[in-house]
């Protein structure tokens, strides 16, 4: 116990005397500093995002240093059936997007992360060009959990989830999840380190693998539960 009290005491004074000589943690493991989407995820990554889903100015700090083009939406009512507070509209990223879609700000801020240290890096090793255009099937959509009359909501009620069903390369070559997932080649291959990649910046991914309802589309959500299937 005493020498334990001692291991303390002395580690105590060694970080006195580094923050008095002015030592500071990298911002990227400061759980106090704004997500920069310019470094890689890491432990600290879940935590600075749920920051974001209360503070709109926190958030738009982080969107600006994305690549991304977005607009803030307004407020839905208090009264609405599926109520929406601090969305925004993304309308592009590094790639063009089928079609814009509406996201919650912890998952506008990680589809960024997704996109420059996921999906592209992931691409340019598979073919050795980027992805152009991301094809989805949309993120917001007031409904239960699998479209059930009884149920919880899912996460797309709250705008806190996107469905990704396929890429486009520069070259034109398209990547289709319901046709590429079981097909072997390339493509499976970069379909597998995209859905792996999505799980260092999204709590919840689930793909063909998890069940059939899955089988044409990544489910990417920033909901409570960690999940990578």
């Amino acid at each position: 116990m005493r020498s334990f009290l001692a291991l303390c005491s002395l580690l105590a004074v060694l970080a006195g005397l580094a923050w008095y000589y002015g030592w500071r943690f990298p911002d990227a493991w400061n759980p106090w500093a704004p997500l920069d989407v310019r470094q890689p995820p890491n432990g600290l990554t879940a935590y600075k995002l749920s920051r974001l889903r209360d503070d709109p100015a926190l958030c738009r700090q982080a969107l600006e240093r994305a690549e991304l083009q977005f607009r803030a939406q307004a407020d839905s009512p208090a009264t609405a059936k599926c109520p929406l507070q601090n969305v925004w509209r993304i309308e592009r990223g590094q790639a063009r997007l089928s079609s814009s879609f509406i996201a919650s700000c912890p998952l506008a801020v990680a589809y960024a992360l997704f996109e420059r240290h996921g999906m592209q890096p992931a691409a340019q090793r598979v073919f050795g060009q980027p992805v152009a255009q991301v094809d989805h099937l949309g993120s917001f959509a007031c409904r239960n959990v699998y479209n059930r009359q009884q149920g919880r909501l899912s996460q797309h009620a709250t705008a806190n989830a996107l469905d990704i069903s396929g890429f486009r390369l520069r070259d034109g070559q398209r990547i289709v999840l319901a046709r590429d997932w079981q097909a072997g080649g390339q493509k499976a291959e970069f379909l597998r380190q995209v859905r792996q990649a999505a799980c260092d910046s999204f709590s919840t991914v689930l793909g063909p693998d998890y069940n059939a309802a899955h089988h044409n589309h990544f489910h990417l959500d920033m909901g409570r539960w960690q999940v990578c299937r």
